[in-house]
């Protein structure tokens, strides 16, 4: 049995990405906003504070790294200035590429070169003195 596959028009394309940035946008505007009332506005992780002029350096950042995950008492939310929020996106994202390097179990480990092995040989031959 074969499928059929349908092939959309750059029109088409066009305008369902626009309608996924246009819902991104309110969805990320809904929660800002929540969590902007909820909170009070210092920064997290630095204890920076801040105030009307300077807000929108502050961001509202997804504890599990879900941005759908938006329950309305914002328990998966935490205020963070853009310099903690980057710092935070880019450990998350350091750990993951470090997990994925590492070998999993059973697995034959990616260099066998081993730059001690013969170290105590050589040591057994010292006599101390």
């Amino acid at each position: 049995m074969t499928q059929k596959k349908t092939q959309k028009t750059s029109s088409e394309v066009d305008q369902f990405i626009a309608n996924a940035r246009r819902d991104m946008g309110q969805r990320q505007k809904g929660y800002r906003e929540q969590a902007l009332r909820m909170f009070p506005w210092v920064c997290a992780r630095c204890g920076r504070e801040f105030s009307g002029q300077n807000v929108r350096q502050l961001t509202v950042h997804h504890k599990d790294h879900n941005h759908d995950n938006n329950p309305p008492d914002g328990s998966n939310w935490e205020l963070l200035c853009i310099y903690c929020h980057d710092n935070e996106h880019a450990r998350y994202t350091d750990g993951r590429l470090s997990d994925e390097q590492r070998p999993a179990t059973g697995q034959k480990p990616t260099s066998t070169y081993k730059a001690f092995a013969g170290l105590n040989d050589l040591l057994k031959d010292k006599k101390p003195g």
